[in-house]
C-alpha cells in the first residue's frame, strides 16, 4: 500500500476517533491516480472546518466552494470533501466515488465517456441550493433537473413550496422531472421533512401547495384519502350542478384565509373538513348523501395527522374544527346559537362555514341568520322569557285570549331584549300601552 494512502487512513482514524466519518473517495481509483511530484488524496467527511482545524491546525482555505478544507503533508496534499449526510438522497449517492480532480484524470485517461454524469458532491444546507435564480419568473432546477433533484428528492416538495408562496410557474423540464421522482420523494423524504416544508408555506398558499402534491402524484402516496376525493362528487349549488369533493376542499382552503389571514391550522382544517364524505357517501334515490361525515371525518384525520407527526395538542385543534364545521350551516335556534358559541375555537368554524359557502356560490340565508343570533345570545337567559307570562299580560290588560297576547308577549320581550324594560312594574306598564295602541290602530 502507498504511503500516501496509508497516511490518508490514519487522518481518517483521527477524524473518527473524535467523533465524526470520514473515508478515502474511491481508494483504489486514488492508488492508481498517484503520480508526478505533487501527490494528492482525496478524502470525503462530515467534519466542517472549524473543528477540523482544531484537530489539523495546518490546514488551509479550500482552492474550490465543493471541498471543506486543504492540509499538505511533505510532498502529499489531502483535499477534504463534504460527505452526503442528507437523509432525502438515495443510497446510490451516499458514498462519494469521484471529485472534479478524479473525474477530469479518468476521463484524460480514456477510462470514462466524457459524457458521464458528474458526481455528487454534497455542501452545505441551504434551501435555495440546485435552484436557479428567481428572477428568471420560474421556478427551476439547475443543471439536468433529474439529476438535480437525485441529489436531494427534498429539493421536490421544496420547488412546490417556492412556486406556492412565490406565485411562480414551475419550469417544465423541473416539472416532468419531479413528477417522475413522486415515487423517490416518498421513498427517501422523511415525513418530517415533507411536513417542515409544509409548515413553511403562508396559509393564504397553502390551498396552491396541496393542489400541487396532487398535480405531481405526491398527494396520492402522501394522504390517499385527500387525493380520493377526487373521485367523490356532491352538489356544488341547484344551478351549478355536481362537482369532485377534491375542487371544492380546494376552494374553501382558497377563501378561508380572506376572513382570517395567516390562520396556518385552521386552513388546515379546511383541507380536511370533508374528508369524511370518502367513507359516508351513500346512493340513495339518485341522491348522495353523506350523513355523519363530519364526525367520520374527524375520526380519519386524527389517524392521518397522527402519521404525519402532529403534535397531539395540534390534533385536537384540527380535529376539533372538523368535528364541528356542520353547527353553524343550519338555522339555530336561541338554544342552539347558546350552544354553538360555547364551543371552542367557535370564530373559526364561523369562517370554515363562510369560506364554503363563497366556494359553493351558496346562500348566506342561514348564515346570516345565525350571525343575527350571535347577538341575542350575549343577553342572559333570564332576559329571554318575559317578565309577563300570557295570564298575567291578560289580567293586566283585561284583552280575552287571542293572537294579541302572542303580539304583546314577543313586544315585551324585545324591549327587554333592547333595555327598556328592567321590571314587573315598567313591564305592567307596557303592556297596557302596547295594547292601547293596537287598539287606537
Amino acid at each position: 500500500m502507498p504511503q500516501p494512502i496509508k497516511d490518508a487512513i490514519s487522518i481518517c482514524k483521527t477524524i473518527m476517533r473524535n467523533g465524526y466519518d470520514a473515508y478515502i473517495i474511491n481508494a483504489p481509483l486514488q492508488k492508481k491516480a498517484l503520480k508526478g511530484e505533487q501527490l494528492i488524496i482525496d478524502i470525503c467527511t462530515d467534519i466542517e472546518f472549524e473543528p477540523l482545524a482544531k484537530i489539523f491546525p495546518q490546514i488551509k482555505k479550500p482552492d474550490h466552494e465543493s471541498q471543506i478544507a486543504i492540509l499538505e503533508q511533505g510532498e502529499v496534499r489531502f483535499y477534504f470533501y463534504p460527505a452526503n449526510t442528507a437523509e432525502s438522497s438515495p443510497p446510490e449517492t451516499t458514498l462519494v466515488k469521484l471529485t472534479p480532480r478524479l473525474l477530469k484524470q479518468v476521463v484524460e485517461e480514456g477510462d470514462f465517456p466524457f459524457s458521464m454524469t458528474c458526481p455528487y458532491l454534497p455542501s452545505a444546507r441551504n434551501d435555495y441550493h440546485g435552484f436557479d435564480d428567481m428572477d428568471s419568473g420560474q421556478i427551476r432546477l439547475k443543471g439536468i433537473p433529474d439529476q438535480t433533484l437525485k441529489k436531494n428528492y427534498l429539493r421536490a416538495i421544496r420547488a412546490l413550496r417556492f412556486s406556492a408562496n412565490y406565485h411562480l410557474p414551475i419550469e417544465g423540464n423541473t416539472w416532468l422531472a419531479i413528477v417522475r421522482a413522486s415515487r423517490n420523494v416518498l421513498d427517501y423524504v422523511s415525513i418530517s421533512d415533507i411536513m417542515d416544508e409544509w409548515r413553511k408555506v403562508e396559509a393564504e398558499n397553502m390551498w396552491k401547495f396541496v393542489q400541487l402534491l396532487f398535480d405531481t402524484m405526491l398527494l396520492h402516496g402522501l394522504i390517499p384519502e385527500l387525493a380520493a376525493l377526487s373521485r367523490v362528487k356532491h352538489i356544488k349549488n341547484p344551478e351549478e350542478g355536481e362537482e369532485t369533493v377534491w375542487e371544492h376542499t380546494i376552494q374553501v382552503m382558497r377563501h378561508y384565509p380572506e376572513e382570517l389571514p395567516y390562520d396556518w391550522y385552521g386552513t388546515l382544517a379546511c383541507l380536511f373538513h370533508d374528508i369524511g364524505k370518502l367513507y359516508t357517501g351513500e346512493v340513495f334515490e339518485e341522491q348522495m348523501t353523506f350523513y355523519q361525515h363530519h364526525q367520520v371525518g374527524a375520526k380519519v384525520t386524527r389517524k392521518i395527522l397522527k402519521k404525519l407527526r402532529f403534535d397531539p395538542e395540534d390534533i385536537d385543534l384540527i380535529c376539533h374544527l372538523v368535528r364541528h364545521h356542520m353547527r353553524f350551516h343550519f338555522m339555530l335556534t336561541d338554544k342552539g346559537i347558546r350552544k354553538f358559541k360555547s364551543l371552542d375555537e367557535y370564530p373559526r368554524l364561523i369562517e370554515m362555514v363562510r369560506a364554503d359557502i363563497k366556494a359553493r356560490n351558496g346562500s348566506y340565508k342561514e348564515f346570516n341568520h345565525n350571525l343575527k343570533m350571535l347577538d341575542r345570545a350575549e343577553i342572559s337567559e333570564e332576559m329571554l322569557e318575559p317578565l309577563l307570562n300570557g295570564h298575567q299580560i291578560m289580567e293586566h290588560t283585561g284583552i280575552k285570549p287571542g293572537p294579541l297576547v302572542g303580539l304583546i308577549r314577543d313586544a315585551l320581550l324585545q324591549a327587554q331584549i333592547a333595555g327598556d324594560v328592567t321590571n314587573i312594574d315598567e313591564a305592567i306598564a307596557f303592556v297596557r300601552n302596547y295594547k292601547d295602541k293596537e287598539r287606537l290602530s
